[in-house]
């Protein structure tokens, strides 16, 4: 098992505090999150994954993020889960300014975080919905709802979700295929291929 920095803990704890702060400070909220106005302040594309609208929404963040993020962060690296949760919380925020005014919340990095954990672990079960199931069952009906709730009014960013999942999903499958390119390497380079023994041949061809 990797040795890991429980990056996920900490992000966890950043998204916390940052809570409190927004419950303390009016117009905090204001300053740091996604607003389709203000695009060019790309700072609001990183801080907004710390922010969140409500306390469900945290508890419920937080849970997935501790759950998956521990997870995903044990077999890749602490390094790498890094840059799955920038990079897929910062694209699904990216698609959601062309739609939505206003966003805030972690859901994109970790709706990412389960798209590459489904191509790694695909049958790794997990409970959803009150049900036991593996977690490529559970990321395809959280994809369809997702889908539907596009087409739904709500204040859920239903496509942050689907745009961390996607890289997410596309990340899993570039480290999964590097693996087992790896994995073919170190196969193929401990081969040994014993060589012919031929001394009795070269007795005969003396003779």
């Amino acid at each position: 098992m990797k040795q890991i920095k429980f990056y996920s803990i900490w992000l966890s704890l950043i998204c916390i505090i940052v809570f409190i702060i927004q419950s303390i400070i009016p117009g905090f909220t204001e300053l740091f999150l996604l607003n389709s106005s203000k695009s060019f302040e790309i700072w609001r594309f990183v801080t907004s994954i710390f922010l969140h609208g409500s306390s469900i929404h945290l508890v419920y963040n937080l849970f997935a993020l501790l759950l998956f993020g521990l997870i995903l962060e044990s077999l890749i690296s602490s390094r790498k889960f890094l840059i799955v949760f920038f990079l897929t919380g910062i694209f699904a925020n990216l698609i959601s300014v062309f739609f939505y005014e206003k966003s805030l919340g972690a859901s994109g990095a970790i709706f990412g975080i389960i798209g590459t954990l489904t191509i790694l672990k695909p049958l790794m079960t997990v409970w959803a919905f009150s049900l036991p199931m593996p977690l490529f069952v559970a990321s395809i009906i959280w994809l369809i709802g997702d889908v539907l709730g596009v087409f739904i009014p709500s204040n859920t960013a239903n496509l942050a979700h689907l745009s961390g999942l996607a890289i997410g999903l596309i990340i899993g499958v570039l480290i999964r295929t590097k693996k087992q390119i790896q994995e073919h390497k170190t196969y193929t380079r401990n081969i040994k291929i014993p060589e012919p023994d031929i001394r009795g041949w070269e007795d005969e061809f003396m003779r």
